[in-house]
């Protein structure tokens, strides 16, 4: 067994003590298609990008069978390219970005499932909106074509102790139960997308439905790719 597939191996052990039903998505960022291939084989069928370009250089290498994440900041002018490609958007923070969302899946004739992006940490460094913009940001977009709000994203505060962000998912949780109350037509709760290769446990205990780890399948990021 290759070590890309003994990594797999174990994060999903950990996974499902944690929570049976959290999946994982391999956070393949800055990996070439070689490592994403053997991932593949060890059974991985979702992953993870950051960048627009890296899902379209992946895309027509590997299986067709494979559902895209695009889990990083996406800039407006960047969804045609991947509307007809990616599985789910999981970065969603603004009506101008759902809107553009919308109108590409309409044209590409498919419902797009989109998560909104949360700052729960309230870092002026991260992308997402603060907790109490949600439902604001729902209710405007909710009646857009082309799209499914199927639930929520966040990227917890680094720290080298996991522990410490169990009230950030703890929060997370929270807000997604608080939202589903309401009842909002084309607004469901299904998803919650958080926890990374530090703390994916934490976060999997706390109710994630999809951790995304990079580093503990693929090993560290080549920054200068």
């Amino acid at each position: 067994m290759s070590d890309i597939a003994q990594n797999i191996k174990h994060v999903r052990e950990q996974i499902k003590k944690a929570n049976k039903d959290t999946r994982l998505i391999a956070v393949s960022k800055t990996k070439p298609v070689e490592m994403l291939q053997e991932a593949y084989d060890a059974g991985m069928r979702d992953f993870g990008e950051n960048k627009v370009q890296e899902i379209l250089d992946k895309y027509d290498k590997l299986p067709s069978d494979i559902r895209w994440h695009m889990i990083g900041h996406l800039q407006t002018n960047k969804v045609k390219y991947i509307a007809d490609k990616v599985y789910m958007i999981h970065s969603v923070d603004s009506v101008k970005l759902a809107t553009e969302i919308s109108r590409r899946a309409i044209q590409a004739g498919r419902v797009i499932p989109v998560l909104i992006e949360i700052n729960i940490g309230n870092e002026d460094s991260k992308f997402g909106i603060k907790p109490d913009e949600l439902e604001d940001l729902l209710r405007q977009i909710a009646d857009l074509e082309g799209i499914k709000i199927s639930g929520l994203m966040c990227v917890a505060p680094y720290t080298e102790y996991a522990e410490e962000n169990r009230v950030y998912f703890k929060q997370m949780k929270q807000l997604s139960v608080d939202i589903m109350q309401k009842n909002i037509d084309n607004v469901f709760m299904n998803v919650l997308s958080m926890g990374m290769s530090g703390d994916y446990e934490v976060a999997s205990s706390e109710g994630a439905t999809y951790v995304r780890v990079g580093t503990g399948i693929f090993g560290e990021r080549d920054y200068n790719i």
